[in-house]
């Protein structure tokens, strides 16, 4: 698996923690270039200098100049790039009449739009030489209808979607175009939420693995856990009352992340009106 790695420049969004950063590490240990991108300059600058990644730099997913004015560092410091992961996302929870206008317009900028953007100024670079990855993190959410999670699981749908179309479009362009379906996974994005009964939270490093073995042989998607993915699946496939009754009963009797930390929301409502 190494052998495929070594040696590939790979850029990840939302790189200074969860997810992200563990992606970035495992690759990094297979002999990959790093380059990681993050709103948050400042956790991004610890995360990269401690573990000396090639190139680590604020980058806002949501602006066009930023976005590309950090891809350009990176093909201009490190290298051509080989893969690029769409991975920046936020994942506030709760109803939806009590959700702040400007929280619904941030999940739908960052989850949706950047990882359009990012799509569109990666394959800029991979269609001419005929070469290249995009990696779209998408969620399980993307396949189901979560209660409390309703512009989460709308913004998910489409990258969803967006991947797919985008696959077809570009078949044969010599570009990989996949995307990934996490479950609930124990990194910042789902702290404050009370996890499903009848699944385990996935680990960083198992969607980072999951990662790595899709850069070594691509496909379309893949889905994390494999229990997750499979009841995902099937819940689409029953009559709706039975469908319907599935995804309660992986939650609370409300939602499959219900309980949300009062304190932690109110945080980043904070936060996202300084954004």
């Amino acid at each position: 698996m190494s052998n495929e790695i070594r040696g590939k420049v790979v850029v990840i969004t939302g790189g200074a923690r969860g997810i992200g950063l563990a992606t970035a590490t495992a690759l990094q240990a297979l002999g990959a270039e790093i380059a990681i991108g993050d709103v948050d300059e400042v956790t991004v600058k610890e995360s990269g200098t401690a573990r000396g990644f090639e190139l680590y730099g604020k980058l806002d997913v949501t602006d066009p100049s930023s976005f590309e004015s950090f891809l350009d560092e990176v093909e201009r410091t490190v290298g051509p790039i080989d893969v690029l992961i769409n991975n920046a996302g936020i994942m506030p929870t709760g109803k939806l009449v009590d959700e702040p206008d400007q929280i619904t317009r941030r999940i739908l900028d960052i989850n949706v739009y950047g990882v359009i953007l990012g799509s569109k100024l990666g394959l800029a670079r991979m269609l001419p030489r005929k070469s290249g990855h995009i990696i779209n993190i998408a969620s399980l959410a993307g396949e189901t209808h979560i209660p409390g999670l309703a512009t989460y699981n709308a913004s998910k749908h489409a990258v969803l979607g967006f991947t797919d179309t985008l696959r077809e479009e570009y078949r044969g362009c010599g570009v990989h175009i996949s995307s990934v379906l996490p479950t609930l996974t124990n990194t910042e994005l789902g702290s404050g939420v009370t996890a499903p009964k009848l699944l385990r939270p996935a680990e960083p490093e198992e969607i980072a693995d999951a990662i790595v073995a899709l850069i070594t042989a691509p496909k379309s998607k893949v889905r994390v856990t494999a229990v997750a993915g499979i009841i995902s699946q099937v819940v689409g496939l029953l009559p709706e009352a039975v469908g319907d009754g599935i995804a309660r009963a992986l939650g609370s009797s409300h939602a499959f992340l219900d309980d949300v930390d009062t304190e932690r929301r109110k945080a980043y409502e904070d936060r996202a009106r300084r954004l």
